[in-house]
């Protein structure tokens, strides 16, 4: 809210990041939704970023980054086209159920990374298979604008970064972790509507981010915090991380 401008406010936007292999989360605002502000962020990145298809992260610029896509966004597409075209809707719908039964198996079994690569390989990658082939057969069978048109022109955009999960067993088959820690974002927008400044907001990003964090590391945000408050005098500002409600900190 801008006490300038009665009755104006502005758009804001939390850019949430989240690292499955070290449990921590990051929320950065930004004042806007172009690249800027992941480019920045990232602009030393070196490893694997899993996204929607968004077009602002294809362009980032950062040639140490293997960019994939997630598989819950592909499918929310075709589960659109249900009552566009049921047929053609059910099949995908059906297909990627299979390979989420295969990921639950392999949670399911605790398998390594190392297994759960194998495990894709052996029952996914045929899956995929079948997926791409009918994906080909049937662009040209439908009109590009529908619903269905459009599911399908998604998926076969990004293929190769759909099924880059399948080559990685450290990596997930969709980033929906990341969709459950932006879910309290929607319940306080609810609640208090307004950030009130690009101050407040930014301010607010670092409370999320170190709530989110505690909840995937399984540490008691109360208790972590007053932990910290009376262990931060004796930390020296280059020593801060230590802090961090992570497995390995001072904390934990």
């Amino acid at each position: 809210m801008d006490r300038n401008k009665k009755g104006k406010t502005h758009l804001g936007y939390y850019w949430v990041y989240h690292s499955p292999l070290s449990g921590m989360v990051l929320f950065e605002y930004q004042k806007g939704r172009g690249r800027a502000g992941p480019q920045e962020l990232l602009k030393d990145f070196k490893g694997r970023l899993q996204t929607d298809g968004y077009v602002a992260y294809e362009k980032l610029g950062n040639p140490d980054i293997t960019l994939f896509c997630c598989m819950a966004h592909a499918r929310r597409y075709f589960d659109k086209a249900l009552s566009n075209d049921e047929m053609r809707a059910e099949f995908m719908l059906k297909q990627i159920q299979g390979l989420y039964a295969i990921e639950s198996k392999a949670a399911k079994l605790n398998l390594t990374h190392q297994q759960r690569y194998e495990l894709r390989q052996e029952e996914s990658v045929p899956i995929l298979e079948t997926i791409e082939k009918w994906l080909k057969e049937n662009c040209l069978k439908v009109l590009p604008k529908s619903s269905i048109g459009e599911a399908i022109a998604y998926s076969l955009e990004r293929w190769h970064k759909l099924v880059y999960y399948a080559s990685d067993g450290e990596v997930e088959i969709d980033n929906n972790l990341v969709e459950n820690a932006i879910r309290p974002i929607a319940l306080g927008r609810k609640n208090y509507l307004f950030a009130g400044s690009h101050e407040a907001a930014q301010r607010a990003a670092m409370i999320y981010s170190l709530l989110a964090t505690c909840k995937m590391q399984d540490v008691e945000p109360y208790q972590w915090l007053k932990d910290v408050l009376t262990k931060i005098s004796e930390i020296k500002s280059t020593e801060l991380h230590t802090l961090l409600p992570m497995k390995g900190s001072v904390f934990c």
